[in-house]
């Protein structure tokens, strides 16, 4: 088994969801629980297992189509799927990507520099996980608990 990263390659801009399904329903299944985020745009790819194996992709923006495939392609594991979104982020749609039928597992959801770590033998490539973003640097002081409290607050995810 060889095992190695593969960088994901993307616009700074962006986040994206990386993630594990079973079944050529998902890239339809993907989509509308995405679309129903008003002004969010994205673009999805899945990697089908068998049968044509063909990267299935579907979106309401090319551009992010196009990064999705990309990066599914590069990754190159069957049952894979990448959504990249711009204009929302993943907490906006993250709960309904977990309820759809097919998927099985989310690696990350993120918009931090992104590795994919793939192991690939004679049959094929998985994915074994993810590298998101940096190490930690520290632990947060109490100046940087109030910085953070002040941000949810200003998004709009705590009162």
């Amino acid at each position: 088994m060889d095992i190695t990263t593969v960088a994901f390659d993307k616009p700074e801009d962006l986040n994206v969801v990386v993630g594990q399904s079973h079944f050529i329903k998902t890239v339809e299944d993907l989509h509308e629980a995405c679309v129903h985020v008003p002004g969010m745009k994205f673009g999805i790819a899945f990697n089908e297992a068998s049968g044509p194996c063909l990267v299935r992709r579907s979106g309401n923006d090319q551009e992010l189509v196009d990064v999705a495939v990309r990066n599914a392609q590069a990754i190159g594991a069957g049952h894979v799927f990448v959504i990249a979104m711009r204009d929302g982020f993943p907490i906006n749609v993250l709960n309904a990507i977990k309820q759809v039928p097919e998927v099985c597992r989310i690696f990350c959801a993120t918009a931090n520099p992104l590795q994919v770590v793939v192991a690939e033998t004679e049959q094929g490539r998985g994915v074994i996980g993810v590298i998101d973003g940096a190490s930690p640097a520290g632990v947060e002081t109490d100046r940087d608990e109030a910085e953070r409290k002040e941000l949810l607050r200003r998004f709009g995810y705590k009162l």
